[in-house]
Order: structure tokens, then C-alpha cells, then sequence
């Protein structure tokens, strides 16, 4: 790999997108970062990766915080301009890496090499998934389901000019339902390698 390459997936709750990401990342050498952003930033302020993630790519909730003079008292704001910040860090390193979430596609809009890509899913096959890896009933499945996936289009759309899972805002839109998990992550690597093979020869 020539040059600088990163990856940022965006995912609805049980399309499997975190999976697809780690596998990619594997297949391809590259670090993955996702929760253990975390780990990092609560070891630089010396508190527990514990107590950010309850707050990890929550919306702020605007009754109980307010900005004073710049300033938030929300933790929820506050994590997320962190991993903002270390995001935009990794890349100006030039670092090449996968990562998941975070509005890394926003964050990072503009930089050479970066490719972003949302997966989604079929409802019923989400919810499958859901109940075989949390061992849930049906409607703790779909509970579940929905309250990710609203913390996160909360979180992305303040954040972001364009709307969760917006096609506009993407390089690639895939249903991982279509090709399951193995077929989506062979799709993807094919696209991020003619791309990378593309730069290369610029």
C-alpha cells in the first residue's frame, strides 16, 4: 500500500457492519479503531474507559447541558469532540486504518484517501442477528435495535450536514443482507483495492 487509504463504515445496529469492519481491517493490515479510541483518551485523562462509554455516540440531551462561552457540560459533546480531535490526528499522521462510526466520515470529509462507506440491512435479518448474538427475545431484539440506531442518527445528524445513512454522503451504500457478511466484506475489499490501485497509478 503506496499510500495513505482509510476506511470509515457507518452501519445500522445488527447489519453486521462492525463485524465486516473488523475483517476488513484484518484482510488488509490495517488497525481498526473503534472502542478502543476510549481506551486511549481515558488514559490520557486519567479516568476509566467505563465511565466514557456510557456516553460513547450518544446525542447530547439539551434539557440538563448548555454552552457557556464555547464551552459544554455535556460529556456526551465533550467525548465526542475528543475522538473528533484523535481522529483528525490519525489521519494527519498518515496513518492508514478502518474506523467505525464517530461521524469519521464528516470529520474527515476532504482527506485524500479517505473511502466511506454505510451498511445496512433487511429489518427481519437484523433482528435475527440481534437475537442470536445478545440472546434476546424477538422484542428485545427489535427494542434494541431501535434505540441504537436512534442514539445514533441523533448523533450523526447534529453533527453532520447530511442525514444517517444518506447515500450522498457515502462513496458505497451496501445491504449486507444481499451478500451476508463474508460476500459484503469481499464486495468492499474489491472497491478499496481498485480504488487504492487507482491512486496508486495517479
Amino acid at each position: 500500500m503506496q499510500k495513505q487509504v482509510i476506511v470509515a463504515i457507518s452501519r445500522e445496529f445488527g447489519s453486521g457492519g462492525h463485524a465486516i469492519a473488523e475483517q476488513i481491517a484484518k484482510d488488509m493490515g490495517l488497525k481498526l479503531y473503534d472502542r478502543n479510541i476510549l481506551e486511549e483518551i481515558a488514559e490520557e485523562k486519567s479516568t476509566k474507559a467505563e465511565v466514557l462509554e456510557q456516553y460513547d455516540e450518544k446525542p447530547r440531551n439539551y434539557i440538563l447541558t448548555r454552552r457557556v462561552r464555547g464551552y459544554s457540560n455535556s460529556m456526551a459533546e465533550n467525548l465526542a469532540e475528543m475522538q473528533f480531535e484523535y481522529i483528525k490526528k490519525k489521519a494527519e499522521s498518515g496513518e492508514s486504518f478502518v474506523i467505525v462510526g464517530r461521524c469519521a466520515e464528516t470529520v474527515l470529509h476532504g482527506t485524500e484517501g479517505l473511502i466511506t462507506i454505510f451498511i445496512l440491512g433487511d429489518r427481519p435479518v437484523k433482528i435475527k442477528r440481534i437475537e442470536e448474538k445478545y440472546k434476546l427475545s424477538e422484542a428485545e431484539a427489535i427494542a434494541k435495535m431501535n434505540r441504537h440506531d436512534k442514539h445514533r442518527k441523533m448523533y450523526h445528524n447534529k453533527y453532520s450536514k447530511y442525514k444517517w445513512g444518506d447515500s450522498r454522503n457515502y462513496d458505497v451504500c451496501l445491504n449486507s443482507s444481499r451478500l451476508g457478511v463474508e460476500g459484503t466484506v469481499k464486495a468492499l475489499e474489491e472497491y478499496i483495492n481498485d480504488r487504492i490501485q487507482k491512486k496508486d497509478s495517479e
